[in-house]
């Protein structure tokens, strides 16, 4: 039997019939409801060797073979269709399901980077590890329900920048990551939450999903915007303080760094309060340099963070069916699977799409 499946293959990306995967032990074949386009997925068809290559000299593992056709996608909501040898039948056919990206083989395989014989999303049906299955909820679409895993990335980065009570977030860039960073902070009560970027489509979807003040940095610097609502009268309420600073009057702040572009790093580090901390997460794949003495001498913790725990990942679920996260607004377009390289074309273009979802049979 075969399926369809957007396969990259020499950096294009081809539509055509594949083998229908066959699950392994402990894997269930499930068919692909909805698949999110994500940032890494256009990274991977421009500089998939450089991707790779920066991955083996970070990791030492292979993520992928960029000389072998992939088959890309990793945030998915799925339909279980039927199980492999040596599986328990804990989701009977038909269920809705999520999981991390990950298939649990001796040599585990990162969905969305495996060849034909391990698809992901952007594939009519895919295989999935049955222990690492989660059931979607009824009420819950399986659009939203896709979108569990940047969710996850963004509750992690949230995470790593350890609010407290009394700090002020800003948001440095308003793509997916940037806009599900907010959905998480706003959530999670923080606030103020300031934004910047330079689409206005995207400042939109940032007021949308509860921004509270947004800005276009080449007119207001978010650091501005930051010291006027962070002022406080109370010392107590002051963030923490050092011997070149002394003093401030102003709450604590959390940057996060969700552009990934060579450069701005070094622009969050000039323009951060002192004792800030900064995560970092945005996905640079080019070399960048900063100055450390900025950093230094303004005492900044700069944090970096990537994907998520497998807790992270089903409490994120969790926020969705219970629907304490809004995430609807992150999805900007739709498309088929014969769609798909058009819509990651388009999505190079900020004022047209945020997220788009593949809906195989669209």
């Amino acid at each position: 039997m075969t399926m369809q499946a957007v396969v990259l293959r020499n950096g294009s990306l081809e539509l055509t019939d594949v083998p229908l995967p066959e699950p392994g032990p402990g894997e269930v074949l499930v068919k692909t409801l909805a698949n999110g386009i994500c940032g890494s997925d256009l990274h991977c068809v421009t500089h998939s060797h450089a991707l790779a290559a920066g991955v083996k000299a970070v990791t030492g593992a292979d993520l992928f073979d960029p000389d072998q056709p992939v088959v890309l996608g990793h945030e998915y909501c799925a339909e279980v269709v039927r199980g492999g040898p040596d599986t328990r039948g804990t989701f009977a056919p038909g269920t809705r399901v999520v999981s991390p990206p990950m298939l649990a083989r001796p040599v585990p395989v990162n969905l969305g980077f495996g060849g034909v014989d391990a698809p992901g999303g952007f594939a009519e049906y895919m295989v999935l590890s049955e222990v690492l299955l989660m059931p979607v909820p009824d009420h819950l679409s399986s659009e939203v329900a896709s979108l569990t895993e940047p969710l996850a990335v963004a509750l992690h980065a949230v995470n790593r920048g350890a609010l407290g009570s009394d700090d002020v977030p800003v948001v440095i860039g308003c793509g997916p990551i940037g806009l599900a960073v907010i959905a998480v902070l706003k959530m999670r009560g923080a606030g103020p939450v300031i934004a910047a970027d330079f689409s206005p489509a995207r400042r939109a979807l940032a007021a949308e999903l509860g921004a509270d003040i947004v800005v276009d940095p080449r007119e207001t610097s978010p650091y501005d915007s930051w010291r006027e609502v962070a002022a406080v009268d109370d010392p107590a309420r002051y963030g923490r303080q050092t011997a070149l600073f002394p003093e401030l009057p102003y709450r604590p702040s959390v940057v996060f760094e969700c552009v990934g572009v060579p450069g701005v790093i070094q622009q969050v580090l000039a323009g951060a309060p002192a004792c800030s901390r900064v995560v970092v997460a945005g996905l640079c794949m080019a070399e960048d340099t900063f100055l450390p003495t900025f950093g230094v001498l303004k005492e900044i913790d700069l944090v970096f963070s990537l994907y998520y725990t497998v807790e992270e990942f089903a409490q994120t679920l969790g926020h969705l069916a219970a629907g304490e996260l809004r995430a609807e607004p992150l999805i900007t377009g739709r498309v088929g699977l014969d769609g798909v390289a058009d819509a990651c074309r388009g999505l190079a273009d900020p004022e047209k799409d945020a997220k788009v979802l593949i809906v195989p049979g669209l």
